[in-house]
């Protein structure tokens, strides 16, 4: 199954909620399916629906957006804001973000630090580092 951008925010925001209350943090592509939208789909890579399940499968959508426009707060930056900014990025700039991923930090965008995630395998944060950086504007 091909997942659009809205599927995507779905996905986050059902993430979002499940966090708040103690629920399953994980979401799969069948109960987002479930959720409905009439925008057409996207084409997305193996890649992409890898790096969109281990976003959905992290705490990373408790406080990211996928996009800035998105209703509601949230204390780190938007997806699409961190794709602009380090983008179009070199291998030592997608390095120095997964290891800012997982060892958390603070002063970039902000003073909110960045809860550290030492439970996530660098090869998997690679992934969603690189799809992250996929959706400059």
């Amino acid at each position: 199954m091909k997942f659009s951008r809205n599927v995507i925010v779905v996905v986050s925001a059902l993430v979002f909620a499940a966090c708040g209350n103690g629920g399953n943090k994980t979401a799969s592509k069948d109960s987002t399916a479930s959720a409905g939208t009439s925008a057409p789909a996207a084409t997305s890579s193996a890649a992409d629906d890898k790096a969109i399940d281990l976003i959905a499968g992290s705490d990373c959508t408790t406080c990211h957006r996928l996009h800035q426009a998105e209703s509601g707060s949230s204390i780190g930056p938007a997806y699409d804001l961190v794709a602009s900014k380090y983008s179009p990025a070199a291998d030592t700039t997608v390095d120095r973000l997964v290891k800012k991923v997982i060892s958390g930090g603070s002063g970039i965008w902000g003073t909110t630090p960045m809860t550290p995630h030492p439970q996530l395998k660098p090869d998997d944060v690679k992934t969603m580092v690189t799809y992250i950086l996929s959706l400059k504007k």
